[in-house]
């Protein structure tokens, strides 16, 4: 039988009767837009990440937006991050008019490298994103430390439930943003997004920003943009969130089952022991990446690369004048990942197949 990269007719037949009650509640009571389901799962979601406010937006994207635009980044501005990530982190600095500063990353995480961080840092240095790749938070310490009066935004668009010496993204930075779209670990039935903060005035305005500039259903403080989280999204993520932490605990033993069988025939994701990593992706590493690939698609077994490209390389930021060397961690790694099928569904007999595909592939 073939095996999907994600299977979320099984999630949904799991919790189906919880979910169809959500939508109906939100049908009856047509808070489609805003209103108290969002305000709910607002509410909770700040709770679950140990902070005092969450901030609804309709995608991760628009999130990242929010957060840069309440900080005050613009023309001019430059803002440091990875290049191993999602457009979405370097296009929400690029639409402010600011410009995306790429530092490479470790090679153990994939994530952020402290030790690279200090010069990339400049008087026009407005804000610094790491970015909590594969479902592990960057060394945020060390970042912490260097940034100084910097502020710092998290990309943890993959990191729900994730922690570093016990704290969640957006107790650490400045703020911190999350996707939920439908193949995350806390996935919507559609596109959404959170910001959460410690900083009550950064909500507020971030509140202020999401919804047209309002302060009064006509008074409008400045131009701004139509970023809301709908109702329906908010009461699905609201049911779902109820079930995040036995997800996340399944995911981890399938993860580790990986790791057992495979630790001996490639590179497998390293967990730092002051971490609790989620795995939203299971990350493998080998120079023998595409054969593994076609091997794993001939038997049905679908298998991602994230990211096969960095940004620094994209046509898109061509106009930064990096070249192929700038950033060898990131382009190194952009050639040996590949990411198997991991989710709480996943059965035993699934993760023996696909093991047996790659032994014999590498």
């Amino acid at each position: 039988m073939p095996i999907p990269f994600i299977d979320l007719k099984a999630q949904y037949r799991a919790i189906q009767a919880e979910i169809d009650a959500a939508i109906r509640e939100v049908i009856e009571s047509t808070a489609f837009i805003g209103g108290r389901h969002a305000q709910a799962f607002e509410a909770s979601f700040a709770r679950y990440c140990g902070v005092s406010r969450a901030v609804g937006a309709s995608s991760g994207t628009t999130a990242l937006h929010l957060a840069f635009a309440a900080l005050g980044v613009g023309p001019g501005d430059e803002v440091i991050t990875v290049p191993n990530t999602f457009i979405a982190t370097a296009e929400m600095i690029s639409i402010t008019g600011a410009r995306p500063v790429f530092v490479d990353v470790e090679d153990a995480t994939l994530n952020m490298d402290p030790a690279k961080l200090k010069a990339a840092i400049t008087p026009r240095t407005k804000a610094i994103v790491p970015v909590h790749l594969y479902g592990q938070i960057a060394d945020m310490d060390p970042i912490l430390k260097i940034a100084r009066e910097i502020p710092v935004v998290e990309d943890a668009a993959q990191a729900h439930g994730a922690e570093y010496r016990g704290r969640r993204a957006g107790q650490m930075g400045r703020a911190a943003t999350y996707s939920f779209y439908p193949g995350k670990v806390l996935g919507a039935y559609g596109d959404a997004g959170v910001v959460v903060t410690n900083d009550e005035a950064l909500a507020k305005k971030m509140e202020m920003l999401a919804n047209h500039g309002r302060t009064g259903k006509y008074e409008h403080e400045t131009p701004a943009f139509n970023y809301r989280l709908d109702g329906m999204q908010a009461a699905i993520l609201s049911v779902k969130l109820k079930h995040l932490d036995g997800w996340l605990e399944r995911r981890r033993a399938r993860a580790q089952a990986y790791t057992r069988l495979l630790e001996d025939a490639v590179a497998t994701p390293k967990e730092m022991p002051c971490a609790r990593h989620i795995y939203t992706y299971y990350v493998i590493r080998t120079g023998h990446r595409d054969r593994v690939q076609a091997a794993l698609k001939e038997r049905g077994i679908d298998a991602i690369i994230h990211y096969p490209v960095p940004l620094h390389l994209q046509p898109a930021y061509r106009h930064l004048g990096h070249k192929k060397g700038d950033f060898p961690v990131a382009e190194r790694q952009a050639g040996e990942i590949l990411s198997l099928p991991l989710y709480a569904e996943l059965e035993e007999g699934q993760i023996k197949e696909i093991v047996e595909v790659i032994l014999s592939a590498v």
